[in-house]
């Protein structure tokens, strides 16, 4: 029997909506309709699968100020951020939808010997059938969109399980998508662990946004079912200011990249590392920046630029990392925790080190624990001792010193004089290092393409001789031309005299 799910405010506990549990049989089901209606997804080509997201984009802005309302109520952001999410995706589909075909194209390869001079070689991109996509709650529109439509254009079906905090938004994104009349391969099923468990015991590719320790339990049943999967996990990203920096930019940069989303994002800024000369301004500047910002429920709209923790256990954590940070001698210059209800203050640390949950453990709150560096190559050591590495920002009036630095640090992006910015251009993959995931979305064709398999296909392209030098039946003088013919093909190592100019094949 399928169980139920009360989804609740964040501000005030109210219930907004009850959805269903599926149980693993059903999500079972599911999946086996989807694999059946990928095949003429499939078959109707780039083109045409690019025109149906265009409809879904146009039916998403259309919706936006409702799908903005349902978003903001499970959830409990700002409104400003609750729009935010809406114009990514849409974005994402504009650009791979201009360039699916390019991306999708059969590829023609180059002979890389004498063996394969006579043959005409390509490369074809074939989707994975079905698709599941597991993401958080933290954006419950931005990541499953973001990850939805790449796997969709690639030709794949797709199935979505939202989290259970915030599903109403995943199933408003399932309802334009039955609403534009488009085929049958996209469907979200809600549920609690199990549920999710279930996805993965029955797509064919798993893309997973989450913890850390879930990402590893998913990789691991991945791994026993052979199937690949993507993660994107944890981040404890760190921000380096130079002495040489504009202050006051990386004050208002620093400060919305930690609390953005009450600091409620894989890619929060949860470490400052500021050199000596211009640490006591810089934190001075940004205590009295934060001090102006307003928080609480947006009702309003614009109102405020800080809202609540999204779940208690969330607040919890983070009250947990700032309670033992100063009861270890650390020093809340401003917040210290609890701001009421499900909010929590805005919180700078200082006086803090490497021993200290929040300068280890990724966070998720609003809190900007901030070190003194003597340098920068002190700042970078500090940074890259993480056991995460999804992004860092480095703040200086010096480009080249800026990219320097970016090359030394252990992580999968880096933004100079700016923060979060990475993740808003589609040609860029997201991705973290180290515990922070594997694989990446986004990136160009790489975002398609992770949702294919490389098919090899070879023709003759020359009409074949009488007889296969390598073929049966072996002899004498057949060993003796073939003897001849691999030795040829061992000294030259290559057939560039053979080689056509290098070409994409349009399908």
């Amino acid at each position: 029997m399928t169980g139920k799910i009360e989804v609740l405010s964040p501000v005030d506990g109210t219930v907004l909506a009850t959805v269903p549990s599926e149980r693993p049989e059903a999500v079972a089901a599911i999946v086996r309709e989807l694999r059946e209606q990928q095949r003429e997804w499939e078959a109707i080509g780039p083109a045409a699968r690019a025109g149906w997201l265009r409809k879904l984009r146009e039916w998403l802005l259309a919706e936006r100020d409702r799908i903005a309302d349902v978003l903001q109520s499970e959830s409990g952001k700002p409104r400003a951020e609750a729009e935010i999410e809406l114009p990514f995706v849409a974005e994402a589909i504009s650009y791979f939808a201009r360039h699916a075909m390019e991306f999708l194209a059969d590829e023609r390869v180059r002979p890389s010997g004498l063996l394969s001079t006579p043959k005409r070689m390509m490369r074809i991109h074939r989707p994975f059938p079905v698709v599941g996509v597991i993401s958080p709650w933290n954006f419950p529109l931005l990541i499953p969109g973001a990850d939805a439509i790449t796997a969709l254009l690639a030709g794949a079906a797709v199935l979505l399980k939202p989290s259970e905090v915030t599903p109403l938004t995943a199933l408003e994104l399932q309802r334009g998508w039955q609403e534009i009349g488009a085929p049958a391969v996209f469907a979200v099923v809600t549920g609690t662990g199990e549920t999710g468990a279930a996805v993965v015991e029955n797509v064919d590719y798993v893309q997973f946004t989450g913890s850390t320790h879930t990402g590893q339990a998913i990789a691991h049943r991945c791994v026993d079912r052979m199937i690949p999967y993507s993660l994107e996990l944890g981040g404890k990203d760190p921000a380096i200011v130079l002495a040489d920096a504009d202050l006051d930019r990386a004050v208002r940069g620093i400060a919305w990249g930690a609390l953005l989303n009450s600091g409620q994002a894989c890619i929060s800024v949860e470490r400052v590392y500021v050199e000596a000369p211009v640490y006591d301004r810089f934190v001075t500047n940004l205590v009295d920046y934060i001090a102006g910002l307003r928080q609480g429920d947006d009702t309003m709209h614009y109102s405020v630029d800080i809202g609540a923790m999204a779940t208690p256990a969330q607040r919890a954590i983070a009250q947990r990392h700032i309670d033992e940070a100063v009861a270890a001698g650390a020093t809340a210059l401003i917040g210290g925790g609890d701001a009421g209800g499900p909010f929590l203050a805005p919180t700078v640390l200082v006086d803090v080190d490497e021993s200290m949950t929040c300068l280890r453990e990724e966070t998720f709150g609003p809190t900007i624990p901030i070190v003194k560096v003597a340098d920068a190559a002190e700042a970078i050591r500090r940074a890259n001792q993480s056991v995460y590495g999804l992004s860092a920002s480095v703040w200086t009036r010096d480009p080249a010193r800026g990219a320097q630095i970016a090359r030394a640090l252990e992580v999968g992006a880096v933004n100079i004089n700016d923060t979060v910015t990475n993740l808003f251009e589609m040609g860029l993959p997201h991705g973290g290092w180290k515990r922070s995931g594997s694989g990446a979305r986004l990136g160009g064709a790489a975002g398609l393409h992770k949702y294919t398999r490389q098919q090899a296909v070879t023709a003759p392209r020359i009409r074949p001789l009488p007889w296969e030098p390598l073929w049966y039946p072996y002899g004498p003088r057949k060993a003796r031309v073939v003897r001849r013919l691999l030795a040829a093909v061992a000294t030259t190592g290559s057939a560039s005299m053979w080689r056509l100019p290098a070409r994409t094949a349009r399908t």
